[in-house]
């Protein structure tokens, strides 16, 4: 269950990442007939528009006008990416709860990676410290997605 918790966490600094990445695994790889979510997110036209909107994310993330993760709107993306997520990312029998945890780190993650990035914000810029917080949450969501059966 550490998986679906972590990959909930990324979820929670950057909402489109991990679905992104979990769509190209799962059209790298056939997905068991069980999974229906994975034969979903590994659909070509899913994957092209998780993927838009995660490079998206990454860029507008660097931009004053950006809303803050912890909006509503945004805890809401987090959530539910974070569910889909950790669900996508669990055995079939424990779909449910992985989905609640990944969601629940999600909402946890919103929060504290948002406090951490104001805090280094103020010393190291807006710019370096989003691409920090873009390629910690990248080599995350790789290892985690490339270590799932």
């Amino acid at each position: 269950m550490i998986r679906p918790i972590l990959i909930g966490a990324v979820a929670g600094m950057r909402s489109m990442l991990p679905l992104a990445a979990i769509s190209y695994a799962a059209r790298q790889r056939k997905p068991p007939r069980d999974r229906a979510l994975l034969r979903l997110l590994g659909q070509p036209l899913t994957g092209t528009s998780l993927l838009a909107l995660a490079v998206g994310e990454l860029l507008g993330d660097k931009w004053r006008a950006a809303p803050d993760r912890i909006s509503a709107a945004g805890l809401a993306a987090r959530i539910t990416t974070g569910a889909l997520a950790g669900a996508a990312l669990a055995a079939p029998d424990e779909r449910r709860s992985a989905a609640m945890v990944g969601a629940g780190a999600a909402v946890m993650a919103s929060y504290v990676s948002f406090a951490l990035r104001v805090g280094a914000m103020n010393r190291f810029g807006r710019v370096r410290t989003g691409l920090a917080e873009d390629a910690l949450a990248l080599a995350a969501t790789l290892y985690l997605v490339n270590r799932a059966k």
